[in-house]
Order: C-alpha cells, then structure tokens, then sequence
C-alpha cells in the first residue's frame, strides 16, 4: 500500500506524474549498486573531514547532529521549474550518498515534506541503516498569529510528522510574524511539551530576531537554533545575534548564503540593470537577494565583491560558492548553512563537498572583509535579523 506522503503526491499541483521514473522492480536491481556507491563515498571521506562535516546543535538534553551545509528545499514551492516526484527523490538520494544528508524544508514549501516522506522511506528500504542514521529532516511551522492552544500545535505537529512519514521531527523551526501578539510563547511552550513527549527531537525558531530569542531563552524553552539570513552581503547576524548566541548556546543555521546562486560565477562581470545584457534574475530567490544587494551598495559593489571572491576561489580551486558559503561557515556561532537544491532540474554536490575540505587564510579572509565592509550597514536599514518580514 502507498504511503500517505506518496499519496498526497501525486495529486500535487506544483509535480510532474510519475511518468519516466523507474519502475520499482528496476529499482530494487539498481539498488545493491547504489548501496556499493554510498559506501565508496564514505570510504573515501577522511575522518578529518567527518568531524568538520558534522556539529551538533544542543541546549540542555536536546541535541541534534547536523550536517554543516544543509540542503534547502525552498525550490520546490514553485518559482523554478516544474518538479518531478520521481527525479527529485531520486536527486535527494544521490545528495544524501554524497554526505549531504540534511535536508531543510518548511510546511509551506510546496510538496517538500511530502517528498521528505518518500524519501525517508526509500533510504530505509535500500540504503545502509548507517546512512538512515545520518540523514535529519528539518522543517518549519509557520503558522497565521492566532490563538496558539495545545490542541493547535499538536495538529500541526502531526500534519508534518504524517507528511514526512516520521514518529518524531528531528528538528521544528518555529517562525512568527507578529511579536505585538504574545501567542509565540504559548507555541513554543506548547512545542517543548510535544518535545517532551517524543514527537519532536529538538525545538528551533526561524527569523526571530535577538530581543524576541532573549524572551524566549529566559522562557526556560529549549531552543537549539535560529535560522536567519545570513551572506557576505548581510552580515546582520555577526552584529547583536551572535554576541547572545555565544552567551546562550543557541547556534544559527543561515540561508540565503549564496544569495540564491548571486555569488556565482554566473554573475561575475554582468549588468543585470540593462534588459537582456546578463543572466535573468527569473526566480524568487534571485529577485529577493538582488534587493539585498540594492540595499546593501548597488550592483557595482557587489561586482567588486564578486571579483574578490572569484581571486580567492582560483587560489584554491573551488567555485564562487564554496568560498561563499565556507566564509559564513567559519562565522561566530554559525552552525550549519544552506543551499538551495533545484531537484532533478540542476546539482550543487561537487561545490557543497568542497566547502568541506577549504580553509581560508588571513588573506583571504581580510580581502572579503575589505569589501564587504564598504557596503551599507544593513542593521541600520532594515533592522535586526528577520525585520524584513515584519516591516
């Protein structure tokens, strides 16, 4: 019998059907040879690289290890392309045999947990029970500022739980738009119960900013991490949140690092302002982070920060990206950063490993710095972390 995630799948507007996905009989014949992959993937990671692959968010008793470039599923909400069901699982396997087993999603982001689902079972029946323990789904409850009673939460709760096909959520992420409405503490309370009970291994907030996660620490709730934009563009986060993170324990896990692929050779030595002259800024993300950049110093900063990180990233052999995301990794109370995944339309596994194995020197930390420095002081401009989905 289908699962319900599968179920709800195929009904999903935003999917392909299932056509042109392997047959299930050839997918177990293909099975023994992906397994046999797998293992060589982990062989030939050096211990070294595990430690620095893995960390571990924690606060009290709960803790969750992740891994520390986490694959975000914000993709397959629409605004990229068309997702197929089959092609996307089958993607979301081949990053999780690569070593990039954690996936973040959200409750609003399209059929994410839905695919979550389908592929949590497809690595119990056909992958080593050592890659099932590494793998960690993340999601995100956002929910409208009503009334937050026990009743309430626990719905929600079990809605995603039944979407991913898990008994516990390895990690909730909690966002709230309206801090005028002190309903966020009755949620949150509400979620360490469930917490306490089983359903959920670890509690977290997403946006919230740092007076708000001040209230909610000396709430005694348990949270192991905020998840904040975070870019060599937007160094909001280094500035107040940081400083209480440290004190707390509390780790940030960033997205928005690669500015939705910006800081990308694709984009060195453009002028996206002349229509038709550099690559279309044709999907959400990329919309959302040019703003930043408009915010931040305009597209002729950005150019020489692009041509920065393209010096520092030949000196070593990466991409744009690595550099990127490697410079946020080593950032005060970072824990983990994202990296948007188009499944099945397009792979990021090569540049993600190499974030793994790079170490920037004093150079080339201080020619990043230089640069990002002369922007704008974004703190000033649109506020603490999260602000500017309240403004």
């Amino acid at each position: 019998m289908a699962s319900p995630a599968a179920a709800s799948l195929r009904q999903h507007p935003l999917l392909g059907g299932g056509g042109g996905g392997a047959t299930a009989p050839r997918r177990r014949a293909c099975a023994l040879g992906r397994k046999a992959a797998a293992a060589a993937v982990r062989c030939a990671t050096t211990t070294e690289e595990e430690i620095t692959r893995r960390i571990t968010v924690k606060n009290g008793n709960d803790s969750l290890d992740i891994c520390r470039v986490l694959n975000g599923m914000w993709q397959t909400s629409g605004g990229w392309g068309r997702i197929d069901r089959d092609d996307a699982v089958e993607a979301m396997l081949r990053y999780a045999d690569a070593g990039l087993s954690t996936f973040d999603m959200a409750d609003h982001y399209g059929p994410a947990e839905d695919l979550y689902g389908i592929f949590i079972n497809r690595v119990r029946r056909e992958r080593p029970p050592e890659l099932l323990a590494e793998v960690r789904g993340l999601t995100k409850w956002v929910p409208p500022p009503v009334k937050m009673t026990s009743s309430y939460v626990r719905q929600n709760v079990d809605i995603s739980r039944k979407r991913m096909d898990v008994p516990s959520l390895d990690m909730l992420q909690f966002h709230w738009w309206d801090y005028s409405n002190p309903g966020y503490l009755d949620a949150l309370k509400h979620l360490a119960d469930l917490e306490g009970e089983g359903k959920i291994k670890t509690v977290a907030l997403t946006n919230f900013d740092t007076d708000r996660l001040h209230v909610v620490l000396e709430n005694g709730i348990p949270i192991v991490s905020n998840q904040v934009q975070h870019s060599i563009v937007d160094m909001r986060p280094q500035r107040r949140m940081a400083e209480l993170c440290q004190l707390s324990g509390v780790k940030l896990i960033t997205y928005g690092t690669v500015m939705g692929g910006l800081l990308s050779e694709k984009f060195l030595d453009t002028n996206v302002s002349i229509p038709f002259a550099g690559p279309p800024l044709n999907t959400p993300s990329l919309q959302k982070y040019k703003r930043m950049v408009d915010a931040w110093g305009g597209w002729s900063l950005f150019q020489s920060l692009l041509q920065t990180l393209k010096r520092v990233a030949s000196k070593h052999g990466v991409s744009m990206s690595t550099v990127a995301v490697r410079y946020i990794l080593d950032q005060t109370a970072v824990a983990g950063s994202m990296v948007g995944v188009r499944l099945g339309l397009a792979e990021h596994i090569v540049d993600c490993n190499a974030v793994f194995s790079l170490a920037l020197d004093e150079e080339d930390v201080g020619s990043i710095n230089e640069v990002s420095r002369k922007g704008r002081d974004l703190l000033e401009i649109i506020g603490d972390c999260g602000d500017e989905y309240r403004r």
